[in-house]
């Protein structure tokens, strides 16, 4: 089995006194696997995402990624760390009063980045995502499948190791839920780990991916190849 990019060792999180969001759960993920990860609202897609990405802290367990313990990461470290780990919500989080360009070059902007890289990445990222032509329009101006890929230009900006997608076509419609998710496909091809968490049937079914299924906090199913079975 190949080095994993992401090791989690019975992974638990508890809020108050309230079961258990997450409950012992241990997960691997290796390079270039596209993930989806399914189940109903309240299941712990959420809270294994934002465990991931250092917005919160487990109760117990432990995560490591490309080998690191996160939770040895002190708070200085984080932007550093999350500029690895690429995030893609439903509600897109786009700065309505930045256009295309600036959206995207933000990240640079407030890491200090030169202009000159600036100029060098962003234009690569929006041919990417297909908006070229488009890098002086506001979010207003855009259409929400345009959006959201804006918001994933974004996540890609710092060529991360991973892209976690959380809902990322549930307020598109289906022309756009596809041109989204064939991105995705398109971005984990040139070798980033893209973890996808949805609701949507019909696109875990085309993917024909490994399919990881929660449900109260656990990991029910795990199969290389599958469909949605909720």
């Amino acid at each position: 089995m190949p080095e994993k990019i992401i090791d989690i060792k019975k992974l638990t999180k508890k809020y108050d006194n309230s079961a258990a969001a997450l409950n012992g759960i241990d997960l691997g993920i290796g390079p270039k696997e596209f993930v989806s990860v399914i189940g109903p609202s309240g299941a712990g897609k959420s809270t294994l995402i934002s465990l991931i990405v250092r917005e919160e802290e487990p109760t117990s367990g432990q995560i490591f990624i490309a080998g690191r313990d996160i939770s040895t990461l002190k708070r200085k470290d984080l932007p550093l760390y999350r500029r690895k780990v690429g995030v893609v919500y439903q509600d897109f989080k786009l700065l309505p009063n930045k256009n295309v360009f600036d959206n995207i070059s933000f990240a640079l902007q407030v890491c200090d980045a030169k202009d000159s890289e600036i100029l060098e990445k962003v234009p690569k990222v929006i041919k990417l995502i297909g908006l070229e032509g488009k890098e002086k329009n506001y979010p207003n101006e855009l259409s929400g499948g345009e959006r959201q890929r804006v918001a994933i230009g974004r996540a890609l900006i710092h060529s991360p190791k991973i892209l976690i997608a959380d809902e990322p076509t549930g307020n598109l419609d289906p022309t756009n839920t596809w041109d989204i998710i064939n991105l995705l496909s398109k971005i984990n091809e040139k070798g980033t780990v893209v973890i996808l968490a949805t609701h949507n049937k019909a696109v875990v079914d085309r993917l024909k991916r490994r399919v990881i299924q929660m449900e109260a906090g656990k990991i029910i199913s795990d199969k290389s190849v599958g469909t949605y079975t909720v």
